[in-house]
């Protein structure tokens, strides 16, 4: 039976509310949505538990969830304004509400204005409680739901739905907040303040991301890549840049220091000042799951991939005729296979000296198209404009079959490279499970 199958078969249940065992460990599986290229989530909510499909945003401070459209739960409640809980949102809005009661209709009520991160638009909508359940498991071992009961998040309008992937009825957010669902979870299991994203580079099989865990993490046929992780400082941009940014806040989303490009081992010339975050919140790496492609200001994109097609031009591949948004791509008859993909030269991150560095193979800097008239590889980073507020935005195609993560705890990010080196992907996670109920 799939893992999505026994979850479900829990769903006709609901439960008392209980606290959750330091030893638990949580995951959830991660898909990619083929036609917005978003990676999506699945969770279960409400009582009785129902499968919610989330939009995955490591730069979110809260999680928000459609409560205009058949949200029934009988375990919600609205969050009073005047309220520590309330306090601690930072919410500057008490929500009153003239129509029918319900979870997006109360008086009294501690407000807050979630986000769409792809059409930049928010809404004041109210703050609720409701239970929460993943699944848990080590990849080796029957697993098990477990509940997390008043889990804090936000309601939201159908509309702010709109450029989501399809069946999305929300937002799972990661970001630094104390309000994330990975804080969450690690503040109901008592367990490290951290979570693990291995994204799938499989079209068909999911990924997975760990809650509250350091590890190990084993993935068939046999291994365990936690051992494989290298660890930079994780940043603080001092300024946020929400749709609604209150000031003094710094943003919750996750900067590391990248001090240089490498392709081939050569470094690429350019504007190091870029590569900084300045006072106002401008410059620096960024690492996104809402941003399909990696992203570079126009001048580092510039120097970039004239250094990119020097080095493929080394090793006789020919830049041919560009396919949006990509500039620099090659025929694919021209290009051999690796087993980290398309034969092509290594891009490498450098971070705070060289012997740290994020390696990018073929696997995660080239894309294929192929059309009627047409099969290319394409270099998968794009051009992110002169003004762009970010340097270097790394976008989810360079992080799948990448494990990476984010300890907040510790205060670093941790990144293995590919792991199709150890003759494994993130599509080779057993979600083993069954349909017992944690407390």
């Amino acid at each position: 039976m799939s893992f999505l199958s026994l979850l479900c078969y829990s769903c006709c249940f609901f439960f008392s509310s209980t606290a959750l065992s330091i030893q638990t460990i949580l995951l959830t599986p991660i898909s990619k949505d083929p036609s917005t290229l978003q990676y999506t989530t699945t969770v279960y909510h409400k009582t009785p538990l129902k499968p919610t499909k989330l939009l995955l945003d490591l730069g979110a401070s809260f999680c928000w969830i459609d409560c205009e459209k058949n949200y029934k739960s009988l375990t919600y409640h609205p969050i009073p304004c005047k309220t520590s809980l309330c306090a601690s949102l930072n919410s500057s809005a008490c929500s009153n509400c003239y129509n029918a009661p319900g979870p997006d209709c109360a008086n009294n009520t501690c407000a807050l204005f979630p986000e769409n991160p792809v059409t930049r638009k928010a809404a004041l909508a109210n703050a609720l409680r409701d239970s929460l359940a993943l699944s848990t498991t080590d990849g080796r071992n029957p697993g098990r739901l477990a509940i997390i009961p008043d889990f804090v998040f936000s309601c939201a309008r159908t509309t702010l739905l709109k450029g989501l992937a399809n069946g999305v009825t929300g937002l799972a957010a990661l970001g630094r907040s104390s309000f994330s669902l990975s804080a969450q979870i690690s503040t109901a299991m008592s367990s490290p303040f951290l979570f693990t994203l291995c994204l799938s580079g499989s079209p068909s099989a999911p990924g997975v991301a760990f809650f509250g865990t350091r590890g190990p993490y084993f993935f068939l046929p046999d291994a365990e890549l936690s051992k494989s992780l290298v660890y930079t400082p994780l940043l603080v941009n001092p300024v946020g840049n929400t749709v609604i940014t209150y000031s003094g806040q710094p943003s919750d989303e996750y900067f590391i220091g990248v001090t240089a490009v490498n392709v081939n081992g050569k470094a690429v010339r350019l504007n190091e000042t870029l590569l900084a975050i300045d006072q106002n919140g401008n410059g620096g790496t960024k690492i996104s799951t809402v941003v399909p492609y990696t992203t570079m200001e126009s001048s580092i994109y510039k120097a970039f991939t004239e250094a990119f097609s020097r080095e493929a031009a080394a090793v006789n591949l020919t830049v041919t005729k560009p396919v949006k948004p990509f500039n620099v791509c090659f025929q694919s008859e021209d290009v051999s296979s690796t087993r980290v993909g398309p034969a092509v030269p290594v891009v490498d991150l450098v971070m705070e000296s060289e012997d740290v560095f994020w390696r990018i193979f073929g696997a995660n800097s080239m894309v294929r198209i192929v059309g009627e008239d047409e099969d290319v590889w394409c270099l998968g980073f794009v051009d992110g404009g002169a003004n762009a507020r970010t340097g270097i935005v790394i976008g989810g195609y360079q992080m799948e079959d990448n494990l990476v993560e984010f300890d907040l705890g510790l205060k670093r990010f941790g990144f293995s490279s590919s792991v199709l080196i150890q003759q494994t992907s993130c599509a080779n996670f057993n979600f083993t499970t069954n349909n017992k109920i944690a407390f």
